[in-house]
């Protein structure tokens, strides 16, 4: 232990939000200092990383449905965990490798926030993703408390803070208090059965087959939660289902506020859920508190209304929501020594 905490002088301890969508990496002292694409390019049939294992992050998102029959373009990650052991291992290994620098002889600790729900066998997965991609330490870190902390909501305190963090497999819901979670919810639905719905809805109204990208860009250019007076269109372009050949349409942000109705209602589902479940008191503090609402998938427009309308209660929106659970996860080194009991790490038997 002595000598741990020598090292950590040393070493470059990095928090880690490994997310579906996006991996972001504080460090303590410096703030966010790498925010990237979950996603690894490597030789089709192999886990071999191209470009010498640095086809990883921003590289790797370029060549997502562009790559041709020699090369694939995967993100290891599913729902929020590991889908692909040995693929995680080699963009965890990129991107401390990235972050670490010059100091490659002393291993730094990681703090690595994980959704809620996930399973023993998940959590094992990537503690030992980490451990072997160059972690020296690793501690796991539930991303609504990580949310929590980074949105700067009182979690200590004997009240209740509620935090719906709606990332890119899985939206987290929970009410903390006294430094804990007493009611919690994950629900694989998030931003990218958003994008589903949307690549869905041009198949059925369109005969248009678009790509993940495409679809993103269009949640994010013209997506809505609720249908508004401003209506907002977008060109879009694919492949024609019927023809075979490229073909590009006009669509407008009533059809996509009607598409994305679907994991808009499971997300406000488990909100509800969540609520019924609380103590009384807790329900109570959050008729003055509200909800705050973290992740990429909280951007949408006017998703703050519609669950404000579902719940009866305010909801805003943390700043800057896409770096909340990074940025929970770097306090969490600052006061690593006092909380460090309260987290699970690779010392223990999951």
């Amino acid at each position: 232990m002595i000598l741990d905490n020598v090292l950590s002088w040393f070493s470059v301890d990095m928090g880690i939000d490994l997310g579906t969508c996006n991996t972001l990496v504080c460090v303590r002292g410096e703030g966010i200092v790498l925010n990237e694409p979950s996603v690894v390019a490597v030789k089709k049939g192999t886990n071999q990383v191209l470009q010498n294992g640095n086809a990883v992050g921003w590289v790797a998102k370029e060549m997502l449905g562009k790559t041709p029959g020699s090369i694939t373009a995967i993100r290891p990650l599913k729902d929020g965990v590991i889908s692909d052991f040995e693929i995680t291992e080699a963009m965890l290994g990129y991107f401390i490798r990235k972050v670490n620098g010059n100091r490659p002889f002393v291993k730094p600790r990681v703090v690595i926030a994980v959704p809620s729900g996930i399973t023993a066998v998940e959590k094992r997965a990537v503690l030992d993703s980490a451990e072997r991609a160059g972690a020296r330490r690793v501690y796991l870190v539930e991303e609504p408390m990580a949310a929590g902390i980074g949105a700067n909501l009182p979690i200590v305190e004997a009240t209740a803070s509620m935090i719906v963090d709606i990332g890119g497999g899985t939206t987290e819901v929970a009410i903390m208090s006294l430094a804990d979670i007493a009611q919690c919810e994950s629900v694989r639905v998030a931003g990218d059965d958003m994008d589903e719905a949307i690549i869905t809805h041009m198949k059925k109204a369109y005969n248009l087959m678009i790509g993940e990208q495409t679809a993103e860009r269009v949640k994010i250019e013209i997506g809505s939660a609720l249908a508004d007076d401003e209506q907002r269109s977008m060109e879009v372009r694919g492949r024609d289902m019927i023809s075979g050949l490229p073909r590009k349409t006009v669509i407008t942000s009533d059809e996509i506020n009607q598409a994305l109705q679907e994991p808009l209602g499971a997300i406000i589902e488990t909100i509800t859920r969540t609520l019924e479940r609380a103590e009384p008191e807790l329900a109570a503090d959050l008729v003055d508190n509200g909800i705050v609402l973290a992740g990429g998938g909280a951007l949408l427009r006017m998703i703050d209304r519609v669950i404000a309308d579902a719940t009866g209660l305010d909801c805003r929106l943390a700043e800057d929501p896409l770096t909340c659970v990074a940025r929970g996860t770097a306090i969490y080194l600052e006061h690593l020594e006092e909380w460090k009991n309260t987290l699970e790490s690779d010392l223990d038997e999951i």
